[in-house]
């Protein structure tokens, strides 16, 4: 149990962020291709509470960290609400509102691995350890939510990305797929083949990482 709660302690904060700068990256630049509606809901915000989702964001990520000592997470926030017909051209724009999450992430894991290297030239104290351990849990959580975005399943964002970027014949039945998006993910995840398929790919971005930060 106490081991848990460290656990859960120390990978909050880098989940409430990587979720909150998510989904507020989508509404943003739907904001700015021509799609106010996540801004007039207030979901433009950095404020965590407007993007949590109870059961994805807190029961799911718990029980699978327990479940799995430690070794898993997954799970998801209330998604920005987009109205895609509202964006100068919804099409092409949909790309850059799909891509700006995974993006967030990608900015989130660089933050958290500049924190590493700072707090790797601290002095070992009872500030610099706690440091370290929430920045590696902070590049692992956004690689981990970037890479699962981008797997193209829709409602995923590589899912919405494919769909921008297929021909428009095959882009509309290709999102016909959406209504059974997630529960193709829980299935791959129940068989192990989404860790399969992700942990390769997390492999080689967090060695990139750590040679780039000389890590």
């Amino acid at each position: 149990m106490e081991d848990l709660i460290q656990t859960l302690s120390i990978h909050a904060l880098p989940v409430l962020f990587a979720i909150t700068l998510h989904e507020a990256a989508h509404g943003y630049v739907a904001r700015y291709f021509g799609d106010p509606t996540a801004w007039l809901m207030g979901r433009i915000s950095l404020n965590p509470l407007r993007h949590i989702d109870p059961i994805g964001t807190i029961l799911t990520p718990a029980l699978l960290l327990f479940a799995s000592g430690g070794q898993m997470m997954f799970g998801w926030a209330k998604p920005v609400p987009v109205d895609f017909s509202r964006l100068r051209r919804p099409k092409s724009d949909m790309l850059w509102v799909a891509a700006a999450g995974p993006a967030a992430n990608f900015l989130m894991a660089l933050f958290w691995a500049m924190l590493l290297k700072l707090s790797l030239f601290m002095p070992e104290n009872f500030f610099s350890l706690p440091l370290a351990e929430m920045a590696r849990a902070g590049i692992l959580v956004n690689g981990v939510l970037m890479l699962l975005n981008l797997l193209p399943i829709p409602p995923l964002d590589g899912g919405r990305i494919a769909v921008s970027v297929l021909p428009t014949w095959l882009a509309w039945r290709y999102a016909r797929l959406e209504p059974w998006g997630l529960p193709i993910l829980l299935v791959l995840l129940f068989l192990g083949a989404l860790d399969q398929i992700l942990r390769p790919l997390l492999g080689v971005f967090l060695l990139l990482v750590k040679h780039f930060f000389a890590l």
